[in-house]
């Protein structure tokens, strides 16, 4: 599966699991080789993301890519605030 296809499919996923949530917000997905392979999810919502969002997000994300496993390399997920930009 190709870097770009996992990004389509997870953002996906991530998306149905936010839309009963809707202060949170999907702001991008990516899946990079850096040592290792990292899933990113970037998150926000208005006055910004705090640690039990991520913790949230993050959870029910991981249940959910487990259930699919569609991503056969390890990798690390990461949830987090986009930042200032």
């Amino acid at each position: 599966m190709s870097k770009q296809q996992v990004e389509n499919d997870v953002m996906a996923i991530a998306e149905e699991l936010l839309k009963d949530q809707s202060e949170i917000e999907l702001v991008d997905v990516e899946y990079v080789k850096e040592r290792d392979w990292y899933l990113r999810v970037f998150i926000d919502k208005a006055g910004g993301i705090d640690i039990d969002d991520c913790s949230a997000v993050s959870n029910a994300l991981a249940k959910k890519l487990d259930e699919e496993d569609f991503i056969k390399e390890k990798y690390y997920l990461e949830v987090s605030s986009p930042g200032i930009d």
